[in-house]
């Protein structure tokens, strides 16, 4: 693979500790959110970054697409990642569980289902997923 870009994060403390990278543009303190034991402090979570990030990737997917095919996508458009988290219901540990909802205001129906198809193809947090998270996907 020809890679365009690489990211370097890392953590310290785990889920109540800290995150950055290595460029210094995210620098987030984490904290255990009560539903897993923790204080549920200000700090954000993994699931919230990861939900933030696939959000972004996905919206800029979504316009990616739409460009190929000469679709204005509406300045209102709008991606929500909402990521769960839980027991692994097949085997140890713990699984995700992720919906995307998708905001086209003024687009066809149908112009719209194909372009977040598409896009949930093209995306690669969607390609990461895939076979291993259910992402469930909605318009709004």
């Amino acid at each position: 693979m020809n890679i365009l870009y690489k990211a370097r994060a890392s953590s310290s403390g785990g889920r109540t500790g800290e995150a950055k990278t290595d460029d210094g543009r995210l620098d987030v303190k984490l904290d255990t959110v009560k539903e897993f034991g923790g204080a549920g402090g200000p700090g954000t979570n993994p699931e919230q970054l990861f939900a933030a990030g696939y959000a972004a990737c996905f919206h800029s997917a979504l316009k990616f697409v739409a460009g190929q095919k000469k679709v204005k996508v509406p300045a209102a458009s709008a991606v929500t990642a909402e990521v769960g988290i839980g027991p692994h219901p097949k085997g140890k540990g713990f699984a995700l569980d992720i919906d995307l909802v998708v905001s086209l205001p003024g687009l066809d129906r149908a112009e719209a289902e194909a372009l977040v198809a598409e896009a949930h193809e093209v995306c690669p947090y969607s390609n990461a997923t895939r076979g291993n998270v259910e992402v469930r996907l909605s318009i709004v």
